[in-house]
Order: structure tokens, then sequence, then C-alpha cells
């Protein structure tokens, strides 16, 4: 795709924060665009860029205590079996919308509710047969979602007690329930909210958003039984439509690399310390600087072989949920935390805690390579 911008619209995070799966400067870039071929989706990013505003403050602010009551009761089923949800908005922005399917309810005729309600469920599988959390809290919560949210929304969000999708532009984006991995994703920040709750800002809000691509990766390798070698390691695949020069939004195996497009440029993510991100947009670059200990993980992943939720995922996942995590966490304090997971589930020196310390070294974050900003 070609085109031209239109310098007026403010980048910065105080003008158009970021909420959901689509980092703010991909639309924010979409909202500059002044070229008559892509006026429906700068209409669309824009909006969406607005509507997102309200729910930056929920990212932002201190999340809900770990120990406050999940927002609905606690299901009846027992564990190890979901309780979903799926409304319709129908277009407008009002949550939850119409009830369209609940638990144990055949498919509808919209692929959206079942791409959402198959979501919901693999990722509750994930999380209960690997590491036996029910649910997002880990108490049962039942997994709510609405679909259809606004016209062209160009986003999905977790908003602390459902997900939210919208439909896309259908000149750049797709809809948001057509990819497994968004869903993951969004539905990982719920759990980071019950366990670690990492700031969201700087590197603790990059963790935040790295926690959540690698859980939401997990989700759909361990739903394809893909193993370490045969995953893509894309976030987001599917969503861009065939307009766009790209594979996905973000890659966990390549930062960098998931797309190269004329209207929305290079994937600006990076891959190591050598090329980390000092802005104030963004949050402070969480989706940008997520890359770095997304490619950790990835190697991880890489060095051990096999399936990645396993000894990958457990150390991951102990670490987030351990209790041991500052909410401001760096990535080195992240970087020592896992290594300290390694050696508590497999011993110091195993072959899975050698593949910790050297991803992390890898990446620059520990070994004396890292920058300053590993410590700051």
């Amino acid at each position: 795709m070609a085109g031209t911008t239109n310098t007026d619209v403010r980048s910065s995070a105080d003008a158009f924060p970021c909420c959901g799966i689509v980092p703010p400067y991909i639309l924010v870039r979409l909202a500059r665009l002044d070229d008559p071929r892509f006026a429906a989706a700068a209409e669309a990013a824009r909006h969406s860029l607005l509507r997102d505003t309200p729910i930056r403050g929920l990212r932002e602010s201190a999340h809900p205590s770990p120990d406050r009551p999940s927002a609905r009761a606690k299901k009846a089923a027992a564990p190890g079996t979901p309780e979903r949800s799926i409304s319709d908005a129908g277009g407008t922005e009002t949550v939850p919308g119409r009830l369209v399917r609940a638990e144990g309810k055949p498919p509808v005729a919209d692929p959206a509710v079942n791409e959402a309600y198959d979501g919901l469920g693999d990722t509750y599988d994930l999380f209960w047969a690997e590491f036996e959390r029910d649910s997002i809290d880990g108490r049962g919560m039942p997994m709510d979602a609405t679909v259809h949210y606004g016209k062209t929304y160009d986003n999905a969000f977790w908003d602390s007690a459902r997900m939210v999708f919208g439909d896309g532009d259908g000149q750049i984006f797709n809809r948001f329930t057509i990819s497994l991995t968004v869903i993951g994703h969004e539905l990982t920040h719920g759990v980071t909210q019950f366990t670690a709750n990492l700031t969201y800002q700087g590197q603790s809000g990059a963790l935040n958003e790295s926690v959540s691509d690698v859980f939401g990766s997990l989700v759909e390798q361990r739903a394809k039984g893909q193993s370490t070698a045969e995953a893509s390691w894309l976030i987001g695949e599917g969503l861009f439509t065939d307009q766009v020069q790209g594979a996905a939004l973000r890659s966990l195996k390549a930062p960098g690399t998931a797309y190269n497009d004329d209207v929305l440029g290079k994937d600006p993510q990076p891959d190591s310390m050598s090329g980390y991100v000092e802005t104030e947009d963004d949050n402070g670059g969480v989706h940008l600087n997520s890359g770095i200990p997304n490619r950790a993980f990835y190697l991880v992943a890489d060095a051990l072989g096999g399936n990645a939720w396993d000894a990958p995922g457990r150390i991951w996942y102990q670490t987030l949920t351990g209790g041991s995590l500052a909410a401001d966490v760096d990535f080195a304090g992240f970087a020592d935390a896992t290594a300290a997971s390694a050696a508590s589930l497999f011993g110091t020196g195993s072959a899975e805690h050698t593949a910790v310390t050297k991803a992390w070294a890898t990446v620059g974050v520990t070994g004396g390579v890292a920058s300053e900003a590993a410590t700051g």
C-alpha cells in the first residue's frame, strides 16, 4: 500500500492512549492518512483512538487487588469446566449487549460469536490443564465477551471484567475474533491483573504486554498441537487484510519483522537492549520494548524444544504468579525471577535454568550486555 499522511493528528500517549491489542502507534499512523483510497480506514482509526481513551484508565490505574471478588459470582460448574457467555453489542459501544451464546449452547450463524466462544475455551483449557488455574482469577471466574463493539472499531481489549472485540474497518483490519492469539493475549491481561498486577508503564508495562504475548501464543500453539518448531510465534496473525504487507502485529521469534508496509511502516519492535526505545508515547514503549522479553521467551523455548507450554510456560507462569515480583519490576528483575523459577522447578544448572540465563544474556538484559535502560 502507499499513502500520504497528515501531521495534524497528535501521537502522544495523552492524546491517543493504548488499551488493546493494536499498538497506538499503528492507529495514529492510520489516523494521519490523507489519501482518499484509505479514507475509511483513517476515519475508523481516529474513532478507535477516541474510544480507547476511557479504557486507558483501566489499564494504567492500579488494578483491582488479586484478593478482590470477581466481577461475577463464582460459576456453578466444578473446576476444570469454563463458564462462558458471548454477547452482541450490535455496533453500539454499550456492553455487555444482548446475550447470544451461553456455556454449552451450540454454535450460531455468526462466526465472531463462535470464534470468541472457542477462544475463551482454549484459553481456559491452557491455564487449567497446564497450570491448574481455574479461569482468569484462579477462582472460577466466568468468562464473558462482547462482539461487534462499535462501528468499524479497530481493536480488542480486556476491560478488567470481560473481553470486548471490534469488527475492524475491513480495509486494514479484519474482525478481531479471527485471531486466537488476540483472545489469549487479552485474557492474560486479566490473569496478570489478578496476580503480579504489573504496572502498565515503562519496563513493567512492557513485561505486562510480553506476558500476554507469551501466553497468547501458547494458547494457540496448544490448541493447534504445535511444537516450538512448528509454531508461527506471531501475535495477531490474520488480523490484517490482504491489502497489508504483513503477517501479524508482532513476532516473538523475530521482533521487528511482523510487517513492512508502505502505509503502516515497518514493525518497530527491538529484539535486544541495543535497540531499546526511550519514549513517552505508548505508556513508555510498552508495545515496543515488549519485543525484548518476547524474544527471550522464544529463545528459551527454542533451546529446550518440544512444546513451549511445558517447561518454558511453567517457568513464566510460576514467575508471574509466585508472588515475588514487584508491580514495577524491570527487565533485569524479571530475568532474575525467571532464572530463580527455573532453578526451583528444574534445578540450578539444569538445561532449563541454563536456557533461561542464556536467553536473557542474548537479548542484552543480563551478562553485562544490557544498556542503562535495563536497570532504570
